[in-house]
Order: C-alpha cells, then sequence, then structure tokens
C-alpha cells in the first residue's frame, strides 16, 4: 500500500502540464532518433544530456525516460523496414519484421511491435513498483558462476536456434568474440589484438560493431545485388492487426514480461539476452513453425515485449543498488551523478518525488509512445518505397555518423568499414549475424565473470557449478544441445506415415525450415541471389 501511495504522489508529479510536455519531447526525439540506424536510446540520451542542465531533475529524468523507450521503438523500426537496428536489443525483432516487411506486412509488424512494447512496459513497470525491493535483495546473491552460466545459456541459445548450420552459428559466434577480445586484458592490463595501435586498446565499440555488421554490411550486400533484382516498390499492406494477428501476438506479448523483467532486474541483466531467449521460446511454442524465418509475427510480437520489459527491469538495478546494467543506465547514473545524486538504497527515502515521478513518467511515455506511434506505422512503412540506391546511401551516412559520433575518432570510420566488409563476407557465405553481435556484447562479460569465479575457487572448475542456480541453467543448456538428437530418436521409433519423406528437412530450403540466416534473408531469396 505504501508503494501504490507512492505512485499516486508520482502521478501528481508526472502529470503536470510542463512534465507531460518534456514526456512527448522524449518520446517523440526517441523515435525520431531511433529510428536513424546506428543511433540507439543511449546514444540519444547522451547526445541530449547537455539539453537539459536547464531543466530540474525531475523534468529531466522524465524526458529521459520518454527518450528511453522511444529509442527502443524506433530501433526496432528499422529493424523491420531496413533490417539495420538502431540499437543491440532490436537485433532480434529483424530476423522475423525484415521478411514480414518485404512480403507487405510491414504495418503489422511496426503495430505488432507498438503494441508489444506497451504491453511489455506496462506489466514491466508494474512489476517494478510491485517487487523491486524483492528483487534486489535476490540479484544482491547472484555471483559470478551465475552470470557466467547465464551467458553461456545466451551463446548456446542463439546459436542453436539460428540458421541452418550450428557450425555456422558457432563460427559467427567466434567471430564476434574474437572482436570482443581487441583492446585491454580488464584483469592484467596487456593489449591483445591492438596490432600496436594506441586507438584500439579500449576495444573495438559494440555500436560501431552492431552498425558495421548490421547496416554496412546489408547496405554492401543490397549494393553487391542490386543490378541483379528488379527494383519494384514493396507494398506497404493494411495500418491494423486483423484478428488472425491478434490470436497469434496476444499470448507473446504477455510471455514477454515473463522473461524479460527478471533479466533487466538483475545486476548483469539488459534487454540482450531476454529477447534472445524471447524468440527461442516463441519459436517453440508456436502453432507455425513453417514461418519462422519468412515472416512469423510471433518472433516479433514476444521479443518486443520482453525488451520493453527489460527496459522497466534496468531500474530495479539502477535506482536500488545504482548498479546499470545497460549503457542508456549508465548514461543515465552519470545523469544522476551530474545533479548531485546518487542512485542507491536510500534514494527513494531521500528523494522521493524524482523516483516516483520518473516511474509514475513512464506509464504516461508508454501510453504516448502508443498513442503517436501506432497511428503513423503505415508512414513508417512507406520508407520501403523509396529507391533502395537513396535509401542505403542515406543509411550509409547516419551510420557513419553514429559511428563517428561514439569516440570522435577518424580511426573509428576504418573499423566500421574493415567490420561492414566482413558483414558482407558472412552474409556471402551463410553466417548469422547475431551470434556475432551476441558475442561482442556478452563476450567480455563472460570472460571476467569466468575469471572470478575460477579465483574465488582457487582455480577448481568445481566452482562453475557450485551453486543452485548455475546448475539449474547448465541442466537447461544441455537440453538444448541434447534436444534435436532425442527428438531424432523419437523420430525413429516412431513409424513413417504415408505423406513421411524420412527427414525433418523442407521440401524447398535447405537446412530444413527456411529459417533466417540472421540477417532477415529467407533461403528462397538467397537461392534467387545465386541464380
Amino acid at each position: 500500500m505504501e508503494s501504490l501511495s507512492s505512485l499516486l504522489d508520482g502521478f501528481g508529479t508526472a502529470l503536470t502540464p510542463l512534465n507531460l510536455l518534456w514526456a512527448a519531447v522524449g518520446v517523440l526525439l526517441g523515435t525520431a532518433i531511433g529510428v536513424l540506424p546506428g543511433i540507439g536510446p543511449a546514444m540519444a540520451v547522451a547526445l541530449l544530456l547537455p539539453v537539459t542542465y536547464g531543466l530540474d531533475p525531475i523534468g529531466a529524468f522524465i524526458m529521459f525516460a520518454g527518450i528511453y523507450y522511444g529509442g527502443m521503438f524506433g530501433g526496432s523500426t528499422t529493424s523491420i523496414l531496413l533490417n539495420t537496428p538502431g540499437e543491440s536489443a532490436a537485433v532480434v525483432t529483424a530476423i522475423e519484421g525484415n521478411p514480414m516487411a518485404k512480403s507487405g506486412r510491414g504495418s503489422q509488424a511496426l503495430a505488432a511491435a507498438a503494441v508489444g512494447h506497451f504491453a511489455g512496459g506496462m506489466i514491466g513497470t508494474i512489476l517494478l513498483v510491485a517487487l523491486a525491493p524483492t528483487v534486489a535483495s535476490l540479484a544482491v546473491d547472484i555471483g559470478a558462476p551465475d552470470y557466467f552460466a547465464i551467458m553461456v545459456l545466451a551463446f548456446i541459445a542463439v546459436t542453436s536456434v539460428l540458421g541452418s548450420s550450428r557450425i555456422r552459428g558457432f563460427a559467427a559466434l567466434l567471430i564476434g568474440l574474437t572482436l570482443g577480445l581487441v583492446g585491454l586484458d580488464q584483469m592484467t592490463g596487456q593489449q591483445r589484438l591492438t596490432f600496436g595501435s594506441l586507438q584500439l586498446s579500449d576495444g573495438i565499440d559494440v555500436v560501431i560493431v552492431a552498425v558495421g555488421l548490421f547496416a554496412i554490411g546489408e547496405a554492401l550486400w543490397v549494393a553487391a545485388r542490386l543490378r541483379h533484382t528488379s527494383g519494384e516498390s514493396i507494398p506497404v499492406g493494411r495500418p491494423w492487426l486483423d484478428r488472425s494477428d491478434l490470436r497469434r501476438t496476444w499470448k507473446p506479448w504477455l510471455r514477454g514480461p515473463a522473461i524479460g523483467f527478471p533479466f533487466g532486474a538483475i545486476p548483469a541483466g539488459g534487454a540482450e539476452i531476454p529477447t534472445f531467449l524471447s524468440y527461442v521460446t516463441e519459436k517453440r511454442l508456436s502453432k507455425h513453425k513453417n514461418e519462422f524465418g519468412k515472416g512469423a509475427i510471433e518472433g516479433v510480437a514476444g521479443p518486443e515485449s520482453a525488451s520493453s520489459a527489460s527496459a522497466a527491469g534496468t531500474l530495479v538495478s539502477l535506482l536500488t543498488l545504482g548498479l546499470p546494467t545497460t549503457a542508456v543506465a549508465a548514461v543515465m547514473l552519470a545523469a544522476f551523478q551530474q545533479y548531485g545524486i546518487q542512485p542507491g538504497p536510500l534514494l527513494f527515502e531521500r528523494e522521493p518525488d524524482l523516483v516516483w515521478g520518473l516511474i509514475a513518467s513512464l506509464f504516461v511515455g508508454m501510453v504516448l509512445l502508443l498513442v503517436l506511434n501506432l497511428p503513423m506505422a503505415p508512414v513508417w512503412a512507406k520508407l520501403l518505397r523509396i529507391p533502395r540506391p537513396y535509401l542505403y546511401a542515406g543509411i550509409l551516412f547516419f551510420a557513419a555518423v553514429g559511428a563517428y559520433a561514439v569516440g570522435g575518432e577518424a580511426i573509428d570510420m576504418v573499423i566500421l568499414l574493415i567490420i561492414g566488409l566482413i558483414g558482407l563476407m558472412m552474409r556471402r557465405f551463410g553466417l548469422p549475424v547475431l551470434p556475432a553481435i551476441i558475442g561482442v556484447i556478452l563476450g567480455p562479460a563472460a570472460e571476467q565473470q569466468l575469471r572470478r569465479a575460477l579465483q574465488i575457487s582457487d582455480g577448481s572448475v568445481t566452482g562453475l557449478v557450485d551453486t543452485p542456480f548455475a546448475v539449474t541453467v547448465y541442466v537447461v543448456i544441455a537440453l538444448l544441445l541434447a534436444w534435436p538428437w532425442l527428438r531424432r530418436l523419437a523420430g525413429r521409433g516412431r513409424p513413417a506415415g504415408p505423406g513421411s519423406t524420412g527427414g525433418p528437412a523442407g521440401p524447398s530450403v535447405p537446412g530444413g525450415s527456411g529459417e533466417s540466416d540472421g540477417h532477415g534473408e529467407s533461403g528462397g531469396e538467397k537461392e534467387e541471389s545465386k541464380v
């Protein structure tokens, strides 16, 4: 009851005309900047941080919250329409959203994403109000072995469900892990894969890697095949979800927060892992498995809901522990410190107006996001009608601007081009892009947690499995790895039916299911490109 009364006081703060204006401005700016390839919510908040110097702290953080959710929705928009995510949490959306857009269902994909953001954010924020103290106390007890087990689960999950070959998935993961090694060893301070360059000693920023592999790689891939395509405009499609779409999306919308919020709340959280796991879950539970990789709407609705709920969960660690679990949370922590405020267990006592006003503004911002962006889905979908030479030239320009804005170094442009060429070759040889991205994002953190766990156990490998949580996660990993063989053994024991083909592979797409290769192209399109 105390949390509820505090939340009502927060609504009194957030619903003042001036704070409503800042929330609307944040949502619009976040969406507009998030739509630009390579410029996600973290960069948007960082770039707009000086703009808020003249605002009071409450108004500034209400605006930040709008930018956060608006930027996440903008990132999913470019994932769906252009196959170029604006941020790492939106990369999963491209797997199903981009094939939907190419088949003329871009508006439905955007609508499913918008409603998913609203549902996941609402449920996640309600859980933030109700469970923040409990989740924070549980998160404190999670140690290095548990963190490492979660990250291994993310590695195995993403390489097991994408592409037509697990070997290609693990090869892509290895590329990402290698890129993640560039820079200084966090434990010893030794340089790794820097080739004597001081600029590389800080490592390669994940934004540059994501923009290079997705935006630059996709633009070069399209340019290489442009003369082989007709260049016909793609139909935009109907702007709303019909009954069949709603029947397929309402369960993923509700399942997403159950996956996204806990991962966002733990100190090793973020939106990347739960979006991957949500995609895996929806693929396992869907009755339309043959559509995955070709434009299954569940693959958009579930991950987007999980991503939005995870965004609410990250505020648990930020506000109660002072631990930023995402790039946006890190920027917001810097903003707190700029105003002389230190997030932590005492923040709710010392700054109740700020905290509960910020939480209440999350509800307001999500309503504004839905009201402003759902009717604009057909407008955003018309981006597909721009002639592709102009469209991808614009993508290259904004991607380069976004990468240069990360560090302001000329070498970042060279690195961006090199990684873009790697992305082009990955597409050429059918390697999924997503495992490489997750390897870059989680690889350094996984290495650090592994070494910490081994130090705690004095070098004993048993230290990695000395907690019930870690053991449970490794059991799940073993089931994921063994499931194809178990299913194959079970299939051999069944009598062959009259229509059996004797194998799991489908009739038309190599690899069994016509899945995406990780950059939004179906097997049929890859066959066309070989002609």
